[in-house]
């Protein structure tokens, strides 16, 4: 028997019809769903991208003591164990921050393979290819990151020259090449349908207004959302949708070979991704961080789709809650391969099968802080690849999840939250005054996450005791200018203003001045402040 393991990064679930959604054309996951276990109360753990690869690639959590870090020497992979039993084990990847900076999540495989050209990889140097922007700098998470990928895409015209279809050709290569092999685990790992959100014309056009004449934000800042439009924001979740599509097409691409090799039959398929995106819900975009880092249910539950070659649990819906951890010895399980001593997680077959209803009666999920107050030890280079934003002296709430309810558990001093979920699937009436006993008793299963993981003292504490409150920014004076509608975006110094009020083509087009957060909560409370890396509202701030 084989595996394969197919990671797409930053895959919302409501945008997938497996998981109810109805505009969007998902036709191949949504036939390996058919065919599989359905997982609907799947929920990350750790938080993001690299924190969630070492919870799926040690059986572990990471959160409560490491943040985006390199694997450490002692880890045991799961790619490790299975090599050790005798099989042939292959990564595919293009996220370049797996085996870039010596991160060594490449640990293990027999062989590995790493597509180049996706976000922040230091590829194409070539000056003459052209790098257009399409939006004025302030829209722009980072706009020499952009103008990098415009780069290393080089001259890209056909749905084959983009970086998803030169994935998924390698891994259908691989499964042609190796097809004779007896055992094998194969986990490619796409970016995509993470940002840049660049995708073909053709998919575009099924989700975009064609009245839209805006400016194109690829990829946009994290924080408060508005320093775009209405009309853009909503042509970036078109763009999204498009991504999501042609992410589909080729993930179809990887089943019709498994299939045309006849490898169907003998090789289970976990499809997973490591979190969701915001795209305007609770007046927020992307995945900030700091005061905004509240893990809710847009970012925090995902899909999870096991295709067992028996057809065990195919088309069933399974409502226990599950969790990258679980990957793993759900993995060895199936191929009858014991797991570590150290795995948190659970084989998942037992659930599938219907033998239990629940493998855990609640989930935890979070992001470990930038810097916790009397630790030296440094969490990484998370800032080169988005992983990190917000204010690196607020530590982040954990959310604790159960079947019908979720709490946004955050530090002693601000404010928690908590949802029904039954009644408030979208998170919008927190209910916290009204059950203080669930509270209290849902606050105490994060804290006992943080000790039962290992937790230090110094990431215990703000859960414990209150700290001193910092606010994200005491200093005046503020520099910036007008947008278009009339309101105000700052900085935090005068050069960073003339930098970002720039034209697409990097011309300055706005007049800088200078400011204050007094003047600009008296202007309008929702005046935008651009710092610690995505925008705030004036009023967040005060």
């Amino acid at each position: 028997m084989n595996v394969i393991v197919l990671m797409n990064d930053t895959f919302r679930r409501d945008h997938m019809g497996a998981y109810g959604n109805d505009w969007i054309r998902t036709p191949n996951l949504d036939r390996l769903a058919s065919e599989s276990a359905v997982f609907d109360r799947a929920y990350i753990a750790s938080y993001p991208t690299i924190p969630n690869r070492w919870d799926l690639a040690t059986g572990r959590y990471g959160f409560p003591i490491r943040g985006w870090e390199p694997l450490d020497p002692d880890d045991v992979t799961l790619a490790q164990v299975l090599s050790a039993a005798g099989y042939t084990t292959q990564l595919i990847y293009d996220p370049p921050q797996i085996g870039y900076h010596n991160f060594d999540y490449t640990r293990g495989f027999d062989a590995w393979s790493w597509v180049r050209g996706q976000h922040t990889d230091p590829y194409v140097t070539d000056p003459t290819v052209p790098t257009p922007l399409r939006a004025d700098y302030y829209k722009i998470k980072s706009p020499d990151a952009l103008k990098l990928y415009w780069r290393n895409q080089g001259l890209q015209k056909y749905d084959r020259d983009y970086t998803v279809s030169r994935i998924a050709g390698e891994a259908c290569d691989w499964i042609e090449a190796n097809a004779t092999l007896d055992r094998f685990f194969l986990w490619v790992d796409m970016w995509d349908p993470h940002e840049p959100f660049d995708a073909p014309w053709y998919d575009l056009k099924l989700y975009a207004d064609p009245d839209f004449d805006g400016q194109v934000v690829h990829y946009p800042p994290y924080g408060r959302n508005t320093f775009m439009t209405a009309a853009e924001s909503k042509h970036v979740r078109a763009m999204y949708a498009a991504l999501v599509t042609m992410t589909d097409r080729w993930v179809g691409r990887i089943l019709d070979t498994l299939e045309r090799t006849g490898r169907l039959d003998d090789t289970m398929i976990v499809h997973i991704t490591d979190h969701g995106h915001l795209f305007g819900e609770h007046d927020l975009e992307g995945k900030p961080g700091g005061q905004f880092g509240n893990l809710y249910e847009t970012i925090t539950r995902v899909p999870m789709l096991i295709r067992h070659p028996g057809g065990a649990g195919a088309g069933s819906r399974v409502q226990g809650l599950v969790q990258p951890v679980d990957v793993l010895p759900t993995v060895l399980d199936f191929l009858g391969v014991d797991p570590p001593d150290n795995v948190h997680g659970h084989s998942l077959w037992p659930l599938v099968r219907g033998d239990v209803e629940d493998v855990r009666d609640h989930v935890v999920s979070g992001r470990f802080p930038a810097v916790l107050e009397g630790e030296t030890r440094q969490p990484g280079v998370g800032h080169l690849f988005d992983g990190w934003v917000g204010s690196d002296r607020v530590v982040e709430a954990l959310t604790v999840t159960e079947r019908d309810w979720a709490m946004i558990c955050s530090p002693r001093g601000r404010a928690s939250e908590l949802y029904d979920l039954e009644a408030d699937p979208d998170q919008l009436d927190n209910v916290i005054d009204q059950h203080p006993d669930r509270a209290e008793t849902m606050y105490a299963k994060a804290v006992a996450a943080l000790r039962d993981g290992g937790a230090s003292a110094a990431r215990l504490r703000p859960f414990l005791e209150q700290m001193p409150d910092t606010p994200v920014v005491a200093s005046e004076p503020l520099w910036g200018f007008k947008d278009d509608e009339g309101k105000t975006i700052t900085f935090m110094s005068e050069a960073e203003a003339v930098g970002m009020g720039r034209d697409p083509d990097g011309v300055p087009n706005r007049s800088i001045f200078k400011t204050s957060m007094g003047d600009l909560l008296a202007d309008n409370p929702r005046n935008l402040v651009f710092t610690h890396g995505q925008y705030y509202w004036a009023e967040d701030l005060a």
